[in-house]
């Protein structure tokens, strides 16, 4: 698993335009990268109506929003479209960025187990180096702590 102060790890994917973003194209900016289970469910759906709120607070911020899951790209411009949201968000059908990140993980539900992702939010700073790290997120609330995350890290890191 990922820890604060590290290297985010380098990725590649298609954005809901099928456009490929990688973490080296947005070097020089502060990401907030949040991973989540799936497009139009109710938790999902809150957390992104919440973020796509808030962008412009964290654009004040110099910050960029990326949600990232396994749905495909087609499916997060149904969501993207249906919800109004002003948010980027990544397509990794293959879990391979989940898996590095290690938000893949065995989960149970109803005494089933099932590999699933694990809902996770990261702050990436303007030299790809974690920030901020939040494992196992509730939806509630979630998006103003970070945002006050954000505006205290990048308090400490003009410094």
């Amino acid at each position: 698993m990922l820890e604060i102060n590290t290297q985010a790890p380098e990725f590649c994917l298609p954005n809901q335009d099928d456009i490929e973003i990688c973490l080296r194209d947005l070097m020089g900016k502060w990401i907030v990268l949040y991973f989540y289970p799936k497009d139009s469910t109710p938790g999902c759906t809150t957390e992104a109506c919440e973020f796509s709120e808030a962008a412009p607070d964290f654009s004040e911020l110099d910050a960029i929003i990326i949600g990232v899951s396994a749905d495909s790209t087609k499916k997060h411009r149904n969501f993207i479209e249906k919800q109004e949201l002003n948010i980027t968000l990544l397509s990794d059908e293959e879990t391979n960025m989940m898996q590095l990140y290690g938000v893949w993980q065995l989960k149970k539900n109803y005494g089933k187990e099932y590999m699933g992702i694990v809902r996770t939010t990261l702050i990436i700073d303007p030299n790809g180096v974690i920030k901020a790290l939040w494992k196992s997120v509730k939806v509630k609330g979630h998006v103003e702590i970070v945002k006050e995350e954000l505006a205290r890290v990048q308090s400490l890191f003009a410094i």
